[in-house]
């Protein structure tokens, strides 16, 4: 596709929604919405596109970068009509920030590794921040707070091993699991529902540090859980209609011994 017709494609979709937003004659919907209304759905969005990604549909794909390129074009619109910024100046704001952080490709600078340029990407991202006014030196600095957690813990956890704090190896990650969910155990038999929240968070931040260290995504695998235990659940419904049994009627033992029934049928290890 030639530049002038992209040009003219993201035109007409800014058109399109400064017509959604025109208190004359525009989708009333769309003209009650603010950056706080709409966040969600940027959100939501963004995690229809990893699904798409996930499940290798590109057609899906597509649409679904349309509609997360249309969250883009709203919010930019709101802040056109307070007169903050409009798309062009996000687009700008982008190539800026893409040139600046890749001087190795728009500039003089030799880097020969990907892990050389995380390093200097880090670099200049805190020089950002110096020059922002911003005076947290952490390493932990920049770590946005509206991730979601199981991103947030990973990326908490790089930072903290950039400067050595990391286990060397899985065996200590395990045994730390293994304290963790004794812990939650005693939490339980206390009855203590506020330590049951924060037990389960360590529980759940150790786990997602084992994925880190196994190269795992866990936002990745979880979703992949997820698919498993929904198309394992949806055929034990089928299976059990096919019986002529009402599954919301039988004990948990009758529902499990479908659900094996599920697995085997499936090839599944029965312990999976």
């Amino acid at each position: 596709m030639s530049t002038s017709a992209s040009t003219s494609a993201i035109e007409r979709l800014i058109d399109i929604m400064a017509r959604l937003r025109d208190p004359d004659g525009g989708c009333p919907w769309d003209i009650e919405q603010d950056f706080k209304s709409i966040a969600s759905y940027t959100i939501e969005e963004a995690h229809e596109v990893a699904d798409a990604i996930e499940r290798e549909d590109l057609d899906d794909l597509k649409d679904e970068l349309g509609d997360l390129l249309f969250q883009v074009v709203f919010h930019a619109r709101m802040a056109e009509e307070q007169q903050a910024f409009a798309f062009d100046d996000v687009a700008h704001a982008i190539s800026d920030k893409l040139e600046r952080r890749h001087p190795h490709v728009f500039g003089d600078m030799a880097i020969d590794s990907a892990e050389a340029q995380t390093v200097n990407w880090e670099r200049i991202k805190a020089e950002e921040r110096a020059d922002k006014g911003e005076t947290d030196g952490s390493a932990l600095a920049g770590v946005s707070r509206g991730l979601p957690a199981l991103r947030r813990a990973v990326k908490l956890q790089k930072r903290a091993a950039r400067v050595g704090f990391d286990w060397p190896d899985t065996v200590p990650i395990l045994a730390k699991l293994r304290e963790e969910a004794e812990e939650l155990e005693q939490g339980i038999a206390a009855g203590d529902q506020d330590n049951i929240e924060e037990e389960i968070g360590d529980l759940l931040f150790v786990v997602t540090n084992l994925a880190r260290k196994l190269k795992v995504d866990p936002g990745a695998a979880l979703r992949r859980s997820n698919h498993k235990f929904e198309q394992r659940f949806r055929a034990m419904e089928a299976l059990a209609t096919e019986r002529g049994l009402d599954l919301a009627a039988l004990d948990l033992e009758q529902q499990d011994a479908l659900y094996e029934t599920i697995k085997q049928r499936r090839g599944e290890n029965s312990s999976g």
